[in-house]
């Protein structure tokens, strides 16, 4: 099975590479260039530059992870999860350059949009009758089945998951390049847990988390293949069809297999970024104009202290490689 999971993520590799310049071309031909907003002083001379990149790895990801992983029905409907969440960062892009300006759809609608899509999910979580319903406490064999409270539970994390990657697509490279790594950890923790639960007979779990591994291993490889563009200097950007895309898929994976708190370990980069923006705002209201940092999120904080992006970039995805191996370990010690 393992043969297989590394043979679709070359594949979406592949796939990934063969669509990447014809989509650029074409994103360049209709000028869908990005609005910079005007306060990102070092983004200026990025004004312009294709967005909606994010259809590159959103169609590499579904074309490989249906063709190899199509019997388990969690893999249907986490594919079809991502391109939800990719549907509406499509339609705030689109709105953006038909504007000319970075305002798309408003907070409001997106926010009730997501919400939609995140009931469904976490219905489906309850009525799947497998780990979905279940949590695994990191670092132990504890799991705990949630019953109907994991409807709520998945429905604020699939909130929370797919507004931190989009907070987190700020810099060249940033966002793909700690996705990577979030998806290669994944995949592995994934494929651990899949061969405990055949060990123990459970069989058909088993094939469904090696499934989810599957496709976990297909965004890698959807999601290298746009870094060949996306790496400093980013030729285009994923845009909220990429971010929003990347979320709810790593959403879908975790919940679908009961590793929801897994995300305090691999996505700490997530929550600092969603930390710094939130209290910024608290601050920021509470002082009545005074900030914490010079700029949130935090990776444009030390944008505005000097720090290259790309040095940024690096550290963020260093951070979240040394969690990733503290991750990966979790499920060995049980």
């Amino acid at each position: 099975m393992e043969i297989t999971i590394i043979i679709a993520c070359i594949v979406a590799l592949a796939v990934g590479l063969v669509v990447g310049y014809p989509t650029l071309l074409l994103m360049r031909k209709l000028k869908a260039g990005q609005q910079i907003l005007s306060y990102v002083d070092a983004h200026k001379s990025k004004s312009g530059t294709p967005t909606m990149g994010g259809v590159m790895f959103i169609f590499a990801i579904a074309l490989c992870g249906l063709a190899f992983f199509y019997k388990s029905k969690e893999v249907i409907v986490a594919i079809c999860g991502m391109i939800a969440y990719g549907a509406i960062g499509f339609l705030d892009d689109f709105l953006k350059i038909k504007h000319h300006q970075n305002l798309g759809l408003k907070a409001y609608q997106k926010i009730i949009a997501q919400a939609g899509i995140a009931i469904i999910l976490s219905v489906f979580c309850y009525y799947n009758g497998s780990f979905a319903r279940e949590i695994v406490i990191p670092f132990t064999d504890i799991t705990f089945d949630l019953g109907y409270w994991i409807i709520p539970l998945v429905f604020l994390f699939f909130i929370a998951t797919t507004n931190a990657v989009n907070l987190l697509d700020g810099l060249d490279g940033l966002a793909s390049s700690v996705s990577s790594v979030i998806f290669v950890a994944i995949s592995i923790i994934l494929i651990i847990f899949a061969n405990k639960l055949a060990f123990d007979g459970n069989v058909w779990q088993s094939e469904n988390i090696y499934n989810l591994a599957g496709v976990s291993a297909v965004a890698v490889g959807g999601l290298l293949a746009f870094l060949c563009y996306n790496g400093f200097p980013a030729k285009i950007f994923m845009g909220d069809t990429g971010s929003l895309a990347l979320g709810g898929l790593m959403a879908c994976l975790l919940a679908f297999s009961g590793q929801i708190l897994l995300i305090f370990i691999l996505g700490i980069m997530l929550i600092v970024t969603c930390i710094s923006v939130i209290v910024q705002v608290i601050y920021f209201k509470i002082t009545k104009g005074k900030r914490v940092w010079l700029m949130t999120p935090l990776h444009h904080h030390y944008q505005y202290k000097g720090v290259h992006e790309a040095k940024i970039t690096i550290c963020y995805t260093v951070i979240t490689f040394v969690c990733a191996l503290i991750s990966i370990i979790s499920p060995m010690l049980y």
